[in-house]
């Protein structure tokens, strides 16, 4: 597999018209690559959660997708609210995506706990009025 490997992928506040397109593009590069299957699913799975978090939660952001020889790394970062309680956020079913949002199908509380479940490596640090960070690595072996 080829190494060191990196693309940033801005992500616009709202751009539900562009939902799944970063995710979809990091999918491609992992098939490319011939990264195992069931791998590729769980980054997927992890890049589609954070892409969507962007867009409904934050100002925008950007998620940093690298590939080395250990493995495959999505480090993601926005502007915007903060989470004010992580654990209360961790839990799975807890959203603060507006009324609109659900309507569209979205928001169901479930992004951050899919993040955590499919990553081999996952943390989360947030500052109220300023920002969230999040870590999600994927191992190779």
């Amino acid at each position: 597999m080829p190494q060191n490997i990196r693309t940033v992928y801005p992500v616009q506040k709202g751009d539900f018209t562009s939902a799944g397109e970063v995710s979809g593009s990091i999918k491609r590069t992992l098939r490319m690559l011939g990264v195992d299957s069931g791998l590729t699913r769980r980054i997927s799975v992890a890049a589609y959660e954070v892409e969507l978090n962007l867009i409904i939660h934050s100002l925008g952001g950007e998620i940093c997708f690298s590939v080395d020889e250990g493995g495959i790394t999505l480090d993601v970062s926005d502007v915007g609210p903060g989470i004010a309680d992580i654990d209360l956020a961790m839990r799975e079913g807890y959203s603060t995506a507006p009324e609109e949002v659900r309507m569209m199908g979205f928001g169901a509380g479930m992004g951050l706990p899919n993040m955590k479940r499919n990553a081999d490596e996952f943390s989360i640090e947030s500052t109220v009025g300023v920002g969230t960070k999040i870590h999600m690595r994927f191992h190779l072996k």
